[in-house]
């Protein structure tokens, strides 16, 4: 069975370009997923397709009306249970990897409401939606592309969707610490060379290198991130060499 994606907008296109390239377009010709993307001004009542209009209090831009948003919710999803509504809102919960994972789980139909102009009236929130997401505290001009963001997240966590199931437990976040270094040949460019212990063939090193590599990485870029990981006793004698070789480094200079 696969996963069920809509995304109601004002810009079919905007979506429809993005998913028709790599993985997501494999996965949905492959029918692991589908993502199918409805215009809201085809449920507009007007003959000029109206779906904004000027915010009572007065105040800049313009918000979303919500007769349209119901139409299209009580024409295709009239079935409460059985859907997922979802909102792109600076306001809402902010999106990471165990939201990704969450949405990967869920077997309703998600719904992405595209929110554009200044907002979507109040109304659609209290009524229709489900959970409000952010990607981000900063303002963008709509929500297709952190719709696209969380798709993008929750397809990658679907079985055979990425071919290797490992690909996705070794990633950033995956495992709660950021990645580690990669490489592929040539071995030697620019002067710089890859490092030895990923030539030795030994596994056991290898792994070892890679775990001191991320844990380095999240310290030095997210140590908010690394103050919630479990840390095993192999790891805190990992970070124990990596402050030591710190402290090394900036003594020699």
């Amino acid at each position: 069975m696969s996963k069920k994606f809509h995304a109601v907008t004002i810009f079919p296109g905007m979506l429809q370009t993005y998913l028709g390239f790599g993985i997501l377009k494999r996965a949905i010709q492959g029918n692991l997923l589908s993502v199918d993307i409805h215009n809201l001004r085809d449920y507009a009542t007007d003959k000029h397709k109206t779906v904004d209009d000027y915010p009572y209090g007065g105040g800049a831009g313009m918000v979303m009306k919500p007769d349209p948003f119901f139409r299209i919710v009580d024409s295709l999803w009239p079935a409460k249970e059985k859907r997922k509504v979802i909102m792109l809102s600076p306001r809402g919960r902010l999106f990471n990897q165990d939201a990704a994972y969450e949405l990967s789980q869920e077997n309703r139909d998600i719904i992405f409401f595209c929110g554009r102009y200044e907002a979507i009236d109040q109304r659609v929130s209290d009524y229709l939606v489900d959970e409000e997401y952010s990607i981000g505290d900063y303002i963008l001009t709509g929500g297709e592309l952190p719709t696209l963001v969380i798709i993008d997240a929750v397809a990658r966590l679907i079985p055979g969707v990425l071919g290797d199931f490992n690909s996705t437990e070794e990633e950033s976040f995956s495992w709660g610490l950021l990645d580690y270094p990669h490489y592929t040949r040539p071995e030697h460019y620019h002067g710089m060379s890859v490092p030895g212990v990923l030539l030795s063939g030994n596994h056991s090193e290898i792994t070892r290198w890679r775990k001191k590599q991320a844990i380095k990485a999240t310290l030095e870029n997210r140590p908010d991130l690394l103050q919630k990981y479990a840390l095993s006793a192999k790891d805190k004698e990992l970070l124990k060499e990596i402050k030591e070789d710190s402290n090394e480094l900036d003594r020699s200079n």
